[in-house]
């Protein structure tokens, strides 16, 4: 069951990453401990590959064991393996180059190389996604085990970056992708920022996660969160539709704080 969000609010942009970071390591540490192993699904953007940069950073980032963490992406650019605008290819440079992962565990959305059509790549993405359901479905020896698996697998904690125009992951305002329903990933054709090709996790994907943690900074996101944290619909505000089924965290620097309903700013939220 979803949760109000959250909102936490950090004095700048650099302050955020790393207390993002800071956070990241202790959930991945808690949920190892309970689950022995640990499912994080990145984002882009300078937020989102800033913050992986300060978790490579943190004195703290041995605490995990990197060899059982899965990683998934929210979304990626349907471009050519290795290209720079890769999401992919961003957080390898700022931290899978830099830890001990399992190569088996790093799930990399299907390039350009690989698939004709983001479409293909989505359906691919879908399937792997099954795959892992279903492999996490079998590993299961709990009394209240599911009889069938899922479509995903367990998403422990979602990272999304939110656009100017309230876009998340490659979902924008008023496309079909935010409006889809049932599928879990969607190849995108027509993306307003560049390129225009992409694909993407659905909300209903999204929304599977146990947290969902909303990672902006900056004055020119104001206005999206604001209008996101005031209950708009997600068709025309992407950013409004995300939450997850114990926690839904708003981690934002000052300058994309100015529009924040102040009855959701918690108090201890600059320190929270």
């Amino acid at each position: 069951m979803s949760v109000d969000p959250r909102v936490s609010i950090h004095p700048d942009s650099s302050v955020l990453m790393a207390a993002i970071a800071a956070r990241l390591i202790t959930k991945l540490v808690d949920v190892q401990d309970k689950f022995g192993e640990a499912t994080v699904v990145l984002t882009g953007g300078t937020v989102g590959i800033g913050t992986l940069k300060a978790v490579a950073d943190s004195p703290a980032a041995p605490a995990v064991d990197w060899s059982k963490v899965n990683f998934w992406w929210g979304d990626e650019r349907f471009l050519p393996a290795g290209d720079p605008d890769r999401n992919t290819t961003q957080a390898y440079e700022a931290l899978l180059s830099h830890i001990p992962v399992d190569p088996e565990r790093i799930h990399e959305p299907g390039t350009s190389d690989d698939f004709g059509s983001p479409e293909e790549a989505a359906e691919d993405y879908a399937q792997r996604l099954r795959q892992a359901a279903s492999a996490e479905h079998a590993a299961d020896m709990s009394d209240d085990r599911p009889e069938e698996p899922a479509a995903l697998p367990r998403l422990d904690v979602v990272l999304l970056g939110v656009g100017p125009d309230a876009h998340i992951a490659s979902l924008f305002p008023e496309q079909g992708g935010v409006r889809e329903k049932d599928r879990t990933v969607v190849g995108v054709r027509n993306s307003p920022k560049p390129p225009p090709l992409r694909i993407s996790l659905t909300l209903p994907a999204i929304n599977t996660a146990s947290e969902v943690w909303m990672v902006v900074a900056g004055e020119d996101k104001a206005g999206a969160v604001g209008l996101a944290l005031a209950g708009a619909n997600p068709v025309q505000v992407p950013a409004a539709g995300p939450r997850g089924t114990s926690r839904t965290l708003w981690l934002i620097d000052e300058n994309a704080a100015s529009r924040v309903p102040q009855q959701l700013v918690r108090k201890d939220a600059a320190g929270a």
